[in-house]
């Protein structure tokens, strides 16, 4: 029997859970399984889609974009269902606005002209969700000083706390799994405003994977064991069906509204690496927004 490839595109930090539900998943099936998490996840989400991983946790909205081809090669697994009492038992994240504690800032409308992190263009929470709101206020252009791409939430919480950027829209279950890890963490930051809920990022598989329902079924009753119990409580969550369609609808009409607005400053993005403006072009903003 082939090797299953599992990985994960979400934050960094997910990888070495993921990891460990990989290896549940392949011995409840019987099956031997690999984690890919050597490479960046924008290569990672190639090789899925290219058919050298099996089976993936994806951002929503690159799913919802997938999921609309013709040839769309992916099948739902399930969804995590966060523990916290603000998700109401449902398999829903938010994107929690994020300031320093000491700034002056306190809420969403005193962040015009200041400085705002994203992680990156593809992302829900730290993106599109912001551009979402800003249109909703009719916002066109220009709210933002400086918009920056960082690359990764964690390098987003990272600038926060070095006074590098004044604001920055974090998936709250990234946040969650943070302040986990660290409980000073909380203590440093303010939640300026919150977008939400919106469907959970989803596990994939890929549908040539001929074990597909045997990985499913082991998946959503992962909490009927106690090896499965044990790696749900270690992320604070549990593995449920994911709202397919609620995820499609909510994804596209976000894109929709959000695509057509432009939070860039002078169409400058600042690089992460350079720290140098470069021109992003109309049309691939629309495309990515």
């Amino acid at each position: 029997m082939p090797v299953l490839r599992f990985t994960s595109c979400q934050a960094q930090s997910a990888d070495f859970a993921c990891r460990e539900i990989a290896e549940y998943l392949g011995r409840r099936i019987g099956s031997a399984t690999g984690f890919i998490a050597d490479i960046p996840w924008q290569q990672r989400e190639r090789m899925l889609d290219a058919g050298r991983i099996h089976v993936a946790w994806i951002c929503g909205l690159p799913y919802v974009r997938k999921s609309g081809r013709i040839d769309n090669p992916l099948e739902l697994l399930g969804a995590p269902v966060m523990l916290g009492a603000r998700y109401q038992g449902r398999p829903v994240y938010f994107s929690d606005v994020l300031v320093h504690r000491d700034s002056a800032f306190r809420c969403f409308e005193d962040l015009r002209g200041a400085s705002r992190a994203y992680n990156e263009p593809g992302s829900h929470s730290g993106y599109n969700a912001v551009r979402y709101h800003l249109a909703t206020l009719g916002e066109r252009r220009g709210y933002f000083g400086e918009v920056i791409e960082s690359g990764a939430h964690q390098t987003s919480l990272q600038w926060l706390l070095d006074r590098k950027v004044d604001a920055s829209a974090i998936d709250s279950a990234v946040l969650e799994f943070a302040c986990q890890r660290d409980p000073g963490l909380r203590e440093q930051l303010r939640r300026v405003a919150t977008f939400g809920p919106a469907a959970i990022p989803p596990w994939v598989v890929l549908k040539s994977v001929v074990q597909r329902d045997r990985l499913r079924d082991a998946m959503l009753a992962m909490h009927e064991t106690s090896e499965g119990r044990a790696l749900c409580a270690s992320r604070r969550s549990q593995l449920r069906p994911h709202p397919k369609n609620g995820c499609r609808r909510g994804r596209r009409r976000t894109c929709r509204s959000a695509g057509c607005h432009g939070d860039l400053k002078g169409d400058d993005v600042v690089d992460q690496e350079s720290a140098e403006p470069r021109r992003r072009k109309k049309n691939r903003r629309w495309r990515r927004g």
